[in-house]
């Protein structure tokens, strides 16, 4: 699955925002083994400026058009959810592997038709970019807990902060493009399924903008009797915040309290707070593309898939209607297919 530039790996990467324009830069400047191929972007000048740097990069407005470019042998979507379904649908008609950056698809009914059309490929293709998997304090607790050395996990505390967001960030939006994260770093670390959401709703903070419920806070259960909570607050004001300690028989652990250098000056001991996500797992995100890239390069796929898209996608429908309706509103799912297992 390589090409003849170099024996590296040419991707196509789909979204030229600030998320693939990152992933450019990670794959010509910090990965090896591959090389930036092809850039699309619905912006052409944005697309153009992007690949102009690389050397034998195309830009193009059309992502079929990026993915059929000379050299392209994988594909990394970095474009806006909804348009995610017909990228990943064109790159399996292609037999293309996919890095997908959360969301899969922005619902349930798309993720599986996606699902579908990856079963009736025959093998997998797609990995989604829940990034978190790849972060080193996850990757510690996630060993910890398999280890079983803290005996069975009972309970999940998880804070997830941001500074501010958006004027037009929406209250379903604190569950699509946040405790989405959660939902997928929970069934990872504890090996379950979520079953229930609920939502819970605090005074709103003054400094929201106005119509945004936040913060709030969302609560889970798991098939295996797990209570999962997630603090959500995405205009704390202070910084950028991704925390987790895990409640278990034997005793506890916990992740993301940032214990980097510390400073004691002017009467005052302190340390650094992340800014934003991309400062706060940059390492993660390399990570990912890194063993992306050296899985496609040996004809694998290897972490999350298309079943973990699509049970987050039905985790956070249940999130959604919990939020409108202040109910406990079980997670619809289909059965896990043995292809997935």
């Amino acid at each position: 699955m390589t090409n003849a530039t170099g024996g590296r790996l040419g991707v196509a990467v789909i979204g030229a925002g600030m998320m693939g324009a990152d992933h450019v830069r990670r794959i010509d400047e910090v990965i090896s083994g591959a090389r930036v191929a092809a850039v699309a972007d619905i912006d052409e000048a944005r697309a153009q400026d992007m690949a102009a740097g690389i050397d034998g990069c195309g830009a193009y407005t059309d992502p079929v058009a990026a993915m059929s470019a000379p050299g392209v042998d994988a594909v990394l979507i970095a474009s806006p959810g909804v348009a995610h379904e017909a990228a990943l649908l064109a790159a399996l008609e292609r037999d293309l592997p996919v890095l997908c950056e959360k969301p899969l698809t922005t619902g349930s009914e798309s993720a599986l038709r996606v699902l579908e059309a990856e079963l009736r490929l025959g093998h997998r293709r797609i990995q989604v970019g829940y990034m978190r998997r790849y972060d080193a304090e996850y990757l510690q607790l996630k060993a910890l807990l398999d280890s079983g050395e803290l005996g069975r996990p009972l309970m999940l505390h998880c804070r997830h902060r941001n500074v501010s967001v958006h004027r037009y960030f929406t209250d379903e939006m604190l569950i699509n493009d946040s405790v989405s994260h959660e939902f997928d770093a929970a069934r990872w670390l504890l090996g379950q399924e979520i079953t229930a959401v609920q939502v819970l709703r605090p005074t709103p903070n003054g400094h929201a903008p106005a119509g945004l419920g936040d913060p709030q806070f969302v609560v889970f259960e798991t098939d295996a009797g797990a209570v999962v909570d997630v603090e959500i607050f995405v205009t704390s004001g202070f910084g950028y915040q991704v925390q987790a300690e895990a409640v278990c028989e034997r005793g506890t652990a916990r992740i993301g309290e940032a214990h980097g250098l510390m400073t004691n000056v002017n009467g005052r001991w302190g340390g650094a707070i992340a800014p934003d996500f991309l400062a706060r797992f940059t390492a993660a995100y390399d990570r990912e593309v890194r063993a992306w890239v050296d899985a496609t390069r040996r004809g694998r796929v290897t972490g999350p898939g298309t079943w973990d898209g699509y049970a987050v996608a039905a985790a956070c429908e249940a999130g959604i209607e919990a939020q409108r309706t202040g109910r406990r509103v079980p997670v619809r799912m289909i059965d896990r297919p043995p292809f997935f297992s």
